[in-house]
């Protein structure tokens, strides 16, 4: 079944430095969230899709992959060893045991569901249960790259408008931006996981689901969209940029500068490269009127 975005985990060395990072980029923040599995995150929500800032926290509670368990600590601990920045995308889910029947039938994972649940508060202090399910995907070339389903089992306790509100006047993320040398190469890949067949672009493939863009682009496609070079990463796919549409970028620009953060303007586009954003890259446009 055809699947739009739900979050992106942008995993960092000192959580609650990037979660100022995001602070003065213009967006409200959650607070710290803990797992029993070693991770703690903070969580910025659009209104389509969040993201997941994470840090391995308590590397002594880490559970090691083995046959069909995917172990969420263990991956963000590898992946952090080598860099920071975006380390996994997810996408909805309305069933994720039939979307983990799905990948593995398509060869793209042979992992069980990860069910877990934590308590969460709402905007007036209330505490509220919230549960998830995850079926993982692999890239067989991008072992640096995570990806999976998510499944919300309590959605209404989840996405919260008052948690959507940011100073900087993004609405939503529009899209990712993957970077890849054959980014045809990964074309079969990307409709498996999915669901939606990828058309091609100037410098790359994409799919357009109905809940944002993924782009996988070729470094010289992803310089012309960023502003700056970028490489890619051996065979496999890296999770370079996110794409936020915004009410008004000039708002934006000069929160951005206000806070001190070197924006750069790209054309229409405003840009925070990696070395403001723990290692991300993001991206200001604005919103197209519906």
């Amino acid at each position: 079944m055809p699947h739009g975005l739900d979050h992106v985990v942008h995993a960092a060395r000192d959580l609650d430095a990037a979660a100022d990072f995001y602070v003065r980029a213009g967006f409200a923040v959650g607070a710290r969230n803990r797992h029993p599995w070693g991770t703690h995150n903070r969580i910025v929500q659009l209104t389509n899709c969040y993201i997941e800032i994470l840090e391995v926290a308590e590397p002594e509670k880490i559970l090691p992959h083995r046959p069909r368990l995917f172990s969420f600590g263990a991956f963000s601990r590898d992946f952090l060893a080598r860099r920071e920045g975006f380390s996994m995308l997810l996408l909805n889910s309305r069933d994720a045991a039939t979307d983990a029947r799905a990948f593995e039938a398509a060869g793209i994972g042979a992992f069980e569901v990860f069910d877990f649940a934590r308590e969460g508060k709402r905007a007036d202090g209330r505490t509220v249960k919230l549960a998830f399910s995850l079926a993982f995907a692999a890239e067989p070339h991008s072992p640096d790259l995570g990806f999976a389903a998510c499944q919300h089992h309590f959605p209404e306790n989840f996405w919260n408008p008052s948690f959507q509100n940011h100073p900087n006047a993004a609405q939503r993320i529009a899209g990712v931006v993957m970077i890849a040398n054959d980014p045809a190469s990964h074309r079969g890949f990307l409709e498996a996981y999915s669901g939606v067949k990828p058309v091609r672009t100037e410098g790359g493939v994409a799919a357009r689901t109905e809940n944002g863009v993924i782009d996988i682009l070729n470094p010289s496609a992803a310089r012309d969209l960023l502003g700056f070079p970028v490489e890619a990463g051996g065979a496999g796919i890296m999770l370079n940029a996110l794409r936020f549409a915004v009410a008004d970028p000039s708002r934006t620009e000069a929160l951005h500068r206000q806070n001190g953060l070197a924006v750069r303007r790209h054309g229409e586009k405003l840009v925070l490269p990696p070395k403001e954003a723990f290692g991300a890259t993001l991206i200001f446009e604005a919103a197209k009127e519906s």
